[in-house]
């Protein structure tokens, strides 16, 4: 299979290896471009951090039809954050598709619906129901099958091993064209090109996130996320996470959530009351 040229889906597990290794030996740049011409309905998936603005100001530069972007809301942004969106898309002039947990519109309604502070009473399905489920709602309404992501080994944790292009349980396609860059050459291309960014990190921020999981990075962190999810063992937010696996925790809290209100609500006392009723009206 010559790697440089169209070819079928779905991909085996030898033409993906071999497409990997074709891959590992070029640029951000030539990377981007295999993808724009081999990649089925290529989009941007972008939360706007350094890497994926990078990401988003080459494929500017590399055609005129660059792929749009998809923004998870989660409703706990930094307002810098949806800023940062207003500016990305202003500047690039490119479509924005924006998603977020299915039925809110806003951190309060989200609340209601979910509980306060769902983050910290159950993490994983916090990150179900505000990321990784608008964002397959969004793939299948969209009709996506392939995604630039900003994801880099260098960012450590579970990227450690990532390889240039990855096909998830889902089979979505995921492209990582700066999987062999570090945090300097990321922050090389930015400022070479003026590419813009959030204004937090200039106040103290490594890398922004949610606003309940992100501060500012103390003297002598290491890691360039750090400030991210202190105090937990979590490199992840759950948006590269096992699509399959998360649903199911998510289901089976929800389930669990859904019985204990039902056993809390029933009262012995009125159910004999309802049972003798039965049986004088028979």
């Amino acid at each position: 299979m010559a790697v440089g040229t169209t070819f079928a889906f779905p991909l085996t597990v030898d033409q993906l290896e071999e497409i990997n290794e074709y891959l590992a030996t070029l640029e951000p740049s030539d990377i981007i471009s295999w993808g724009l011409v081999n990649l089925p309905a290529l989009y941007q998936s972008t939360a706007f951090g350094l890497t994926g603005l990078a990401g988003t100001d080459m494929a500017s530069k590399l055609t005129s039809s660059p792929p749009e972007l998809i923004f998870i809301d989660t409703m706990h942004h930094f307002q810098e954050t949806l800023d940062l969106k207003d500016e990305v898309q202003q500047k690039y002039g490119l479509k924005v598709h924006v998603y977020g947990a299915e039925g809110v519109t806003n951190s309060r309604e989200f609340a209601a619906k979910y509980g306060r502070q769902l983050w910290s009473t159950d993490e994983s399905l916090y990150d179900y129901v505000a990321k990784v489920e608008p964002a397959q709602r969004a793939y299948r309404e969209l009709g996506v099958e392939s995604i630039i992501t900003g994801r880099r080994a260098s960012q450590g944790g579970a990227r450690t091993h990532l390889k240039p292009l990855e096909v998830d349980s889902t089979g979505l396609h995921k492209l990582n064209p700066f999987f062999s860059w570090t945090f300097g050459q990321v922050q090389a291309y930015l400022d070479e090109n003026k590419v813009p960014r959030n204004a937090l990190l200039s106040q103290g921020y490594k890398s922004v996130g949610d606003w309940h999981n992100t501060a500012k990075s103390g003297e002598g962190d290491a890691g360039e996320r750090a400030g991210r999810w202190a105090g937990k063992e979590k490199t992840e937010c759950g948006l590269h996470q096992d699509y399959f696996k998360l649903k199911r925790l998510a289901f089976k809290t929800q389930r669990e959530a859904e019985l204990r209100s039902r056993d809390e609500s029933f009262d012995p006392q009125i159910e004999h009351a309802t049972l003798q009723v039965v049986e004088v009206s028979a």
